[in-house]
């Protein structure tokens, strides 16, 4: 009987405890729906690294990206592959220097970014990496919760983790439809420009891609001389050389090079807009904002960020 009534009491302490549990996971999911960003009039911020008489403490990568307009700027195709390469880089190796404003701010950003691939179909791949490397490192330190690794409720994290989750998959189930209208299409193009075209591509697997569309592309996208210039633009000369790969005919296979030179090292990048750094004011702010600048030609004085440069203003 001591028994039974002792195993009695552990399932009701039990019940109650999931109860619990279950009314605080449904409000932390509450709280993260709340869809409430945090907007700043200015749309710069001052970066300094210490305490001065003017300025106390220092600057933060979660106050920067509170205060930078980062929900415009994916809405600007110029600037889209930056923010989406920010992203990426945050989720890699910065998600423990948000806070927990910073963290809403970006799952927001994020989420503007799916929808906008979904409506409009375009940069798909790109974004299914960067919720494939944002789910690897959530999983990575959800599983270290407890060492205070991530600010918030793990209820909040797993709610999150489901979310990307639910995003991967609706990225998974796009069917891209084609035009209604009738017209020329890139395989009516003279050889010429369609070789043209595909020399404009940054990316080899694009190049793989297109060439599986039709045979005649296919032979295009084997062009010896499109992934010469490719490894030549993304790679130096040194790099190149230490990753001689022959053909069976004797000649450099330039294909096989591309594929082996990204593996090991990084690609160029290259954005149509990016971030700028004033050197005389520390300010940061997108190109064309207006802030608070004391010199004489302001524009002289900015500097372009890549995306690791503004990750590198924040490590102290």
């Amino acid at each position: 009987y001591c028994s039974k009534e002792v195993y009695n009491k552990e399932n009701l302490f039990n019940s109650l405890n999931y109860d619990v549990a279950a009314k605080k996971r449904k409000k932390d999911i509450l709280n993260s729906k709340t869809k409430t960003q945090y907007f700043h009039q200015e749309k710069w911020i001052y970066v300094h690294k210490g305490s001065t008489k003017e300025r106390h403490g220092y600057c933060t990568l979660g106050e920067a990206f509170n205060r930078l307009d980062f929900s415009t700027a994916i809405l600007d195709s110029r600037r889209f592959n930056y923010v989406v390469r920010l992203l990426e880089l945050i989720a890699k190796s910065q998600l423990t220097s948000l806070s927990g404003i910073a963290q809403k701010n970006f799952m927001n950003i994020l989420e503007k970014v799916v929808l906008k691939v979904l409506e409009d179909q375009q940069n798909i791949r790109l974004i299914r990496e960067l919720l494939q490397t944002l789910y690897t490192s959530l999983c990575t330190l959800v599983q270290r919760v407890g060492k205070s690794v991530l600010v918030g409720n793990i209820n909040m994290w797993v709610y999150r983790m489901e979310t990307i989750l639910h995003w991967q998959q609706q990225l998974n189930n796009i069917q891209i439809t084609r035009p209604a209208f009738k017209g020329l299409t890139f395989t009516d193009l003279p050889l010429c420009l369609q070789l043209n075209i595909m020399q404009r591509l940054s990316d080899g697997r694009d190049l793989v891609s297109l060439g599986q569309v039709a045979p005649d592309l296919h032979v295009l996208s084997e062009d010896r001389l499109l992934w010469k210039n490719l490894c030549q633009y993304h790679f130096s000369e040194r790099q190149i050389r230490k990753r001689l790969i022959l053909s069976d005919k004797g000649q450099l296979d330039w294909k096989k090079m591309y594929f082996k030179l990204i593996r090991c090292y990084p690609r160029k990048e290259q954005y149509g807009d990016t971030l700028q750094l004033c050197k005389h004011c520390h300010i940061l702010s997108w190109k064309g904002t207006d802030h608070p600048c004391t010199a004489n030609n302001p524009e002289s004085c900015s500097v372009s960020l890549s995306p690791q440069d503004f990750i590198n203003l924040f490590k102290f």
